[in-house]
């Protein structure tokens, strides 16, 4: 019995490293870029990339713990940031809300800056990481703006039956143009986190979409890339994919179920062909844009509408300087999705990828031995990133 006890004991702690991943070192993070001009601009602003990205030292080297850290406690330091809040109707009725955070600090620039975030999925302004990050740039002099994804504030009614989609950039880009109407000579650096990089990246490479031209710059987080491809992993049990797919389900449903009296009229459920008890019920993401995303933006399959809001299908037209960051730990995005952002710099010019070993999914905690540092390596690097952005005119 003494020996399953030691035994059983040494499995268990066995376990708990490799969750942990103690064994797994700190190194600088990876730099992809074919541009050599471009990479030193980067370097001169953000000179932490060069340097060694030591996550927490108990738990930082784990993705998942990583991921749930920012999933379930958001950021440790999150100052209160004062916003106003604007709003637009769509053609179609729906209202799209957005927030404007003014500087709070001297700018390095006689330019006017404007920093345009699109959170991830379920995501708003009043997510921790997002007012951590604003925080930080508005200390710096940049003016921010946050777009509401529809249907997640929680105290804002939806005004026509659909909520966000995850390629869908006409919202982003009413926030930017309403936006340019008070402040035309502005410039702006795009943000985007997760789901929101995937609607950056889409955006800037939409044919046919009249952009403003006042895009300098834009940067991308911990985005996936191709949503086919994305959901094919997150379906398997490898990682622990499945259980992050469920929470991401449950998010989406939340919203959904928060506005059915607006979602689940006779009229659209005749019209687009909808059963609500289907879609309350849907287990997972592919069966809830089955039974309800698809069908409300009339898509002919569930693969037809990943592929058009896959950033993927539109990168190789971007042409402004862009910057992408992943980790190589991130239990949302399979390693091997990370071989588009490296193809992508090594054509383009004025692009960079950037990846690390550590840093889970949006969580980049750095710093001491349990607690990480009150502002996250994230944070401090794409306000650099912005800067390096802002000065390559």
């Amino acid at each position: 019995m003494s020996a399953v006890v030691v035994f059983a004991v040494f499995l268990l702690i066995f376990t708990i490293l490799k969750f942990l991943n103690v064994t797994s070192p700190p190194r600088p993070p990876k730099l992809m870029c074919s541009d050599s001009k471009f990479l030193e601009l980067i370097l001169k602003y953000c000179p932490q990339l060069n340097e060694t990205y030591v996550p927490v030292r108990l738990w930082g080297s784990s993705g998942h713990l990583q991921t749930i850290v920012h999933a379930t406690v958001g950021r440790t330091y999150c100052p209160t940031v004062m916003a106003k809040r604007f709003a637009a109707r769509q053609e179609d009725g729906a209202t799209v809300t957005w927030d404007v955070y003014e500087p709070t600090g001297p700018s390095q620039f006689d330019e006017d800056m404007t920093i345009a975030v699109c959170p991830g999925i379920a995501n708003s302004s009043e997510s921790t990481y997002v007012r951590s990050l604003v925080s930080l740039a508005c200390s710096q002099g940049y003016r921010c703006i946050v777009l509401n994804h529809l249907g997640v504030l929680p105290h804002v009614k939806i005004t026509s039956p659909r909520v966000f989609r995850y390629g869908q950039t006409d919202e982003f880009h009413l926030m930017l143009m309403k936006y340019l109407e008070v402040h035309p000579d502005t410039k702006l650096l795009l943000v985007g986190f997760s789901m929101g990089g995937n609607i950056v990246t889409k955006y800037l490479g939409e044919p046919g979409r009249a952009r403003p031209g006042n895009i300098v710059g834009a940067i991308s987080i911990c985005q996936g890339y191709d949503a086919v491809k994305s959901l094919k992993y997150l379906l398997e049990w490898h990682n622990l994919a499945r259980i992050y797919l469920f929470s991401m389900t449950e998010n989406m449903r939340s919203v959904i179920i928060r506005h059915k009296e607006a979602l689940f009229t006779e009229e659209v459920k005749r019209k687009c062909n909808i059963e609500e008890r289907r879609v309350l019920s849907a287990a997972t993401l592919p069966e809830l844009d089955e039974v309800y995303t698809r069908r409300i933006f009339g898509f002919r399959s569930v693969e037809e509408l990943y592929r058009n809001d896959s950033s993927a299908s539109y990168m190789h037209n971007i042409h402004i300087p862009i910057v992408f960051i992943n980790a190589r730990d991130d239990p949302l995005v399979h390693p091997d999705l990370l071989g588009i952002p490296e193809a992508f710099v090594k054509t383009h010019s004025n692009s960079l990828y950037i990846e690390t070993d550590h840093g889970g999914h949006l969580g980049y905690y750095d710093g001491g031995y349990v607690m990480p540092q009150a502002v996250t390596w994230l944070d401090r690097t794409v306000v650099s990133l912005v800067t390096a952005l802002a000065n390559n005119q």
